[in-house]
This record gives C-alpha cells, sequence and structure tokens, in this order.
C-alpha cells in the first residue's frame, strides 16, 4: 500500500503514467480522461460551484473546474502533490491530511455542491469506504451530489472480469467499488460506465 511519502516520489511523474496506461486503454487508468471529462461536464453545470475534492493529487480536474470559476477545497495525503497543484490554482484552498480520518477542521465546517474522489477512494476498505461517504454527506448542500470517478464496476461479475484481463498487473491492495453492492447503503446511487475498469458513482443528498 502506498503511503505518503510514496506518493511525494511519484507525484513529479504522476501524470505522465496515467496517461500512457489511458493510452494504450489498459488498466488501471483505461477511460480516465473521459471519467475526469464526465464529472466536470456534470459540476460546470451549477455556475460558481464549491467543490471539495479529496485526493486531487496533482489537481488536473480540479484546475479545469477552478479555470471555470469553481471555488475549490481540497484535502490530500501528499505534501508534493500539493505543491504541484497550488502552482496551477494559488487561490484554491488545499489541505494536507488523510481523508480516510476523516476532514481536517477547516473544511469539516464547510458545505459543498460537490464532493469529488477520483482515484482516490480505492485507498480506503469497504467499511471505511461507508463511514466517509456517510460523514461527507452531512457537508453537502441541497441537491448536492458526491461524484466518485474511479476503477469501479456496476457489478462483482465485472469486477472479476477485468481482474482476470489484468492478471498480474491486478492490484490486490486497492479496493475498488461496486455500485450495486452500495445500493443497500444508498439507494439513489448511480453508476455511469466510463471503460471496461472505470466509472463514475453519484450519491446524492
Amino acid at each position: 500500500m502506498f503511503n505518503k511519502e510514496d506518493f511525494d516520489l511519484w507525484a513529479d511523474d504522476y501524470d505522465e503514467d496515467v496517461g500512457l496506461s489511458q493510452e494504450d486503454n489498459t488498466y488501471p487508468f483505461a477511460g480516465y480522461k473521459d471519467v475526469l471529462g464526465g464529472i466536470f461536464n456534470i459540476i460546470i453545470k451549477k455556475e460558481k460551484a464549491i467543490v471539495l475534492d479529496l485526493g486531487f493529487g496533482t489537481g488536473t480536474l480540479a484546475k479545469k473546474l477552478y479555470e471555470q470559476g469553481c471555488t475549490i477545497y481540497g484535502q490530500d495525503f501528499s505534501s508534493r502533490m500539493i505543491e504541484l497543484a497550488s502552482e496551477k490554482m494559488p487561490d484554491a484552498k488545499l489541505y494536507q491530511g488523510d481523508f480516510a480520518q476523516g476532514l481536517l477542521d477547516p473544511l469539516d465546517n464547510l458545505t459543498y455542491d460537490f464532493i469529488v474522489a477520483t482515484y482516490s477512494i480505492h485507498h480506503l476498505n469497504d467499511t471505511q469506504k461507508i463511514d466517509l461517504i456517510n460523514r461527507l454527506l452531512e457537508h453537502l448542500n441541497e441537491g448536492g451530489q458526491i461524484l466518485i470517478g474511479d476503477v469501479a464496476f456496476k457489478t462483482r461479475k465485472e469486477l472479476e472480469k477485468c481482474r482476470s484481463k489484468a492478471g498480474e498487473e491486478w492490484d490486490d491492495e486497492e479496493v475498488y467499488c461496486v455500485a450495486e453492492e452500495l445500493k443497500s447503503n444508498y439507494p439513489n446511487i448511480s453508476f455511469t460506465k466510463v471503460s471496461y475498469c472505470a466509472g463514475i458513482i453519484s450519491i446524492s443528498r
């Protein structure tokens, strides 16, 4: 499992590594660009949306939203990721912390139109995911949405099919969302398939 130091070391090469996997249409980043684009298109429909991005990395999605006038808040594990993202978004409010432990105080006192987690929530186990989502729902404004873009699947069968295709590349330390298995906790959940290994999950307040 990656720790803070691992992400700090990976930060400068992260975008390039993601791009290579995306171009080759290989696990885990096949569909990455379309996942981010899909979330962008949802958020941008609301003028001057207030967005919290959890695990924002180098700020690829957040920067695009920032440029469209969204107010950006963020929490990330890696100080180097935050440094790179801050260069792109000098007025964004970005904080260092492990969101598995909850939101930091400055973020925990606010509400948001959208809470986004792209390629980050898979670092939590299923129990941690549900605990986090339950807490995040309390921070949504009326009509707000949690948007999870990641290696994600509608069914367990689709996950197992992807695992088989990925072979030795499959990361057993990451825990991917299966929309149908979250439905009992979140009846209004929706899932949009983007590639054979990626999708967008939306949970509304």
